[in-house]
């Protein structure tokens, strides 16, 4: 390698960086554009929801595929391969010309972002031992908040001022400029004995997931007790019971779910499932509330929501100093706690509120994920090995979608229970701040359950990732000094 060339670490982080901003600013920028792409193909709104579903059931149908990809053809190649297809389905996803084009790149586009998380995660935590994850996921937890906060500006800001092609678009310079950057620099990691291709498990998968994506998407607009919401959320649940069946049986299974039985990855992944669970239900919910029932834009529903995303990186800074003394545990306990309490008193936000609550209240909520992301993002995967990463961080990408998922899917089911609209007093309709109060309380609760599982966190397994670097290069040094 030449000398001039950056360490592996630089490029690794830089490639995940760039991976994670598009694949999590996907997620939420579209949201805001779904009302003008029902007038750009002349369908009521309701009717693009297929844009969004599309990219859930095909993140969800390929996430289990990506750690044996990774293990079999090189994190490098799989890696460049979901770069490729998620920047090329950007740019067809710009060129649609009908609402059906749309959604068949979206699921293109969806295969991508399914293997980009995974194999990032995988090829971060192989380069990066566990004394220095706090330190380096000071920087990169920017690129899992910064996305999702970012998402709801930067879509309205692009749709007001330019076309809502461009927020598919506006991915195209940061994906081209990776895969060239990582085509030069990133270095091929291969698992010896990676078996053959596990396909019961892709379709039983595959299938699964797809079809309790659908149900738990579709479900708050449908209805619950709708046939077609009940018979693939039972299917799916029944195919994924045959998986986890076929997967404990199989000599080299897809998803390797016997780490479950590691203790210290068990209960973090627990943990971000229902933090996840919470704050991308409220992420969800608090643009609905300002432009459904406060009457916002979409830039000012997304200027208002970013100020969490500031939070978090006000916040990190500090939990990074905290971690090493205080442990996983305690951070994550106390970190749910505080964003429960917060949540809470979102509940309590009337139509005349001072916008200002609003936001310094998702400020708050940004300091107390801090406390959940950085410490949980250092300790998962501290005892595992570098042979079972790969498929450790698949499990993690699939319990974090899942969480993002069922968060949505409650809070949403609330408000669609209860009735977001209410009959005035003279025959009008108008906002039922019931509904919005009981869908943030229910977030709440979930963000409580998080807290209680924190608290089953063995700080003692994570003691590897609480030793400052400089302290374990001196004993490093003392014990191979002659």
């Amino acid at each position: 390698m030449s000398a001039r060339a950056p360490s592996q670490k630089v490029v690794v982080a830089i490639i995940y960086i760039c991976g994670m901003v598009m694949n999590s600013l996907d997620s939420t920028i579209i949201t805001v554009a779904l009302a003008t792409l029902g007038r750009e193909f002349g369908v009521p709104p309701a009717a693009t929801k297929g844009v969004i579903i599309g990219y859930l059931v095909s993140l969800a149908v390929f996430i289990p595929t990506s750690g044996w990809l990774g293990d079999r053809w090189g994190t490098k190649r799989t890696f460049l391969l979901a770069l490729t297809l998620f920047t090329g389905a950007s740019a067809l996803c710009g060129l649609a010309g009908s609402l059906n084009q749309l959604i068949l790149f979206r699921i293109l586009q969806g295969a991508g972002g399914g293997l980009l998380t995974p194999v990032g995660m995988a090829m971060l935590f192989r380069t990066f031992p566990p004394q220095e994850r706090v330190g380096v996921g000071r920087i990169l937890m920017f690129a899992t908040i910064l996305g999702p906060a970012c998402g709801p500006i930067l879509g309205g800001f692009l749709i007001e001022r330019l076309s809502w092609r461009w927020t598919f678009y506006v991915n195209l310079p940061v994906g081209l400029a990776a895969l060239l950057f990582g085509g030069l620099f990133l270095h091929e990691h291969r698992e010896e004995g990676a078996g053959a291709f596990d396909l019961p498990g892709f379709l039983l998968a595959g299938s699964g997931f797809a079809l309790v994506m659908y149900a738990l998407s579709e479900g708050p607009i449908s209805g619950w007790a709708s046939p077609a919401i009940i018979a693939p959320g039972v299917g799916g649940a029944a195919l994924l019971a045959l998986f986890v069946a076929v997967e404990l049986r199989a000599a080299a299974p897809m998803v390797q779910l016997r780490l479950l039985g590691n203790r210290l990855f068990r209960s973090t992944i627990m943990v971000s499932f229902f933090a996840t669970g919470s704050f991308l239900g409220v992420l969800f919910l608090v643009p609905l509330f300002l432009q459904e029932a406060r009457g916002a834009s979409p830039l000012d529903a997304g200027l208002t929501t970013f100020p969490e995303a500031l939070g978090v990186i006000v916040s990190t800074q500090i939990v990074a100093r905290l971690y090493p003394r205080f442990g996983p545990r305690r951070l994550m306990a106390g970190g749910l706690t505080w964003v429960a309490i917060d949540i809470a008193l979102l509940s309590l936000i009337d139509l005349d509120s001072n916008p200002w609550l609003v936001r310094g209240l998702m400020f708050g909520i940004g300091v107390g994920m801090a406390y959940i992301f950085l410490p949980n993002q250092a300790a998962s995967l501290a005892t595992i090995s570098s042979a079972d990463t790969g498929r450790a961080s698949t499990l993690s990408s699939v319990q974090r979608q899942l969480g993002s998922a069922v968060g949505v899917a409650i809070l949403s089911g609330v408000l669609a229970a209860i009735g977001p609209l209410t009959v005035t007093a003279t025959g009008a309709t108008g906002p039922n701040l019931a509904a919005y109060r009981a869908a943030f309380l229910a977030a709440a609760a979930l963000a409580l359950v998080g807290a209680l599982l924190a608290l089953r966190v063995p700080d003692a397994d994570a003691a590897a990732t609480m030793r400052p670097k400089a302290k374990v290069s001196a004993a490093s040094r003392r014990v191979t000094s002659p």
